[in-house]
């Protein structure tokens, strides 16, 4: 998929990408490799509000260190270490996954093939998250991995043992990984767009999860003013996920159906607490309730 050339050097610019010394074409590459990974619209104007969407600075980031830059290594590693850690043991309490967050590196940083070119997990990064939550994505995947490796030395149980696992009630489906980051990002990008109040409303309600009443008194208003703003605002963030996944991530009304299919009937890593949170960027200060 190839992109204007002028659009490739405003999103270089925008991206810092100059401060990796990441060359133009290599990142433009990485551009073209995101489209091309969300089968994004032929419109130009679709596929410039993608590319614009993404997380520029950290794609830059992770080109400069598929590259093998040491400065963008280093930066990546005094930023991401202590998060990576963070993650593993969110997974792994009793630190057994803190071996998995190190082994990440060697993968990160690459091994040069017979060709002498450096095969870098970070080409797998499109901008479409954040680098956190993708290094937080792969870490949780090479932790199901390793679980799975360990269960295949275990003898199964027999059909009638209380152990036996049950078979699935719907049957997997195979993109909803994908799916899920979709219907996260979108989310974000509509809570993100929320006037203060509604985004103020919603993390009362439900990050910090007081009643309407309380909500309602911390705004000033009636429970029953909380409890119609609430629904209204649910529905607008409703309508702007299903507007998103059909227009900017170009999926088609299956697509979308399946999408929020997922998510009704696991939202896996999906933290509404952390998107409202995200969406409201720590700015809203709930009013004095002393008073």
């Amino acid at each position: 998929m190839s992109i204007d050339g002028k659009l490739v050097e405003r999103l270089y610019r925008r991206s810092n990408a100059e401060r990796w010394r990441v060359p133009m074409h290599l990142f433009a590459e990485a551009l073209e490799a995101s489209a091309g990974r969300a089968r994004a619209g032929a419109q130009s104007g679709d596929l410039e509000r993608y590319l614009t969407a993404l997380h520029l600075e950290d794609l830059a980031l992770a080109c400069a260190c598929a590259a093998g830059d040491e400065s963008a290594w280093e930066h990546f590693v005094f930023e991401q270490r202590p998060r990576l850690y963070r993650a593993a043991d969110a997974i792994d309490p009793g630190g057994g996954a803190r071996d998995l967050a190190d082994s990440l590196y060697a993968e990160l940083f690459g091994l040069r093939d017979r060709a002498g070119e450096r095969q870098s997990l970070f080409r797998y990064f499109h901008g479409r998250s954040s680098l956190t939550t993708w290094l937080r994505a792969v870490l949780a995947q090479r932790h199901v991995d390793r679980l799975r490796t360990n269960r295949r030395l275990e003898a199964l149980p027999d059909d009638d043992s209380s152990a036996a696992l049950p078979a699935p009630s719907s049957p997997i489906e195979p993109d909803r990984d994908r799916y899920l980051e979709l219907i996260r990002q979108a989310l974000e990008r509509a809570v993100a767009h929320l006037p203060p109040r509604d985004r103020l409303r919603l993390a009362c309600y439900y990050a910090q999860e007081l009643t309407l009443a309380e909500t309602g008194r911390l705004l000033g208003e009636h429970e029953a003013t909380s409890s119609r703003q609430l629904a209204r605002t649910r529905r607008a963030i409703r309508d702007d996920v299903e507007r998103q996944l059909r227009v900017e991530c170009g999926l088609t009304d299956i697509e979308v159906a399946q999408c929020f299919a997922c998510v009704s009937q696991d939202a896996g890593p999906l933290d509404l607490k952390q998107i409202l949170d995200v969406g409201s960027g720590r700015k809203e200060s709930a009013p004095d309730r002393s008073t």
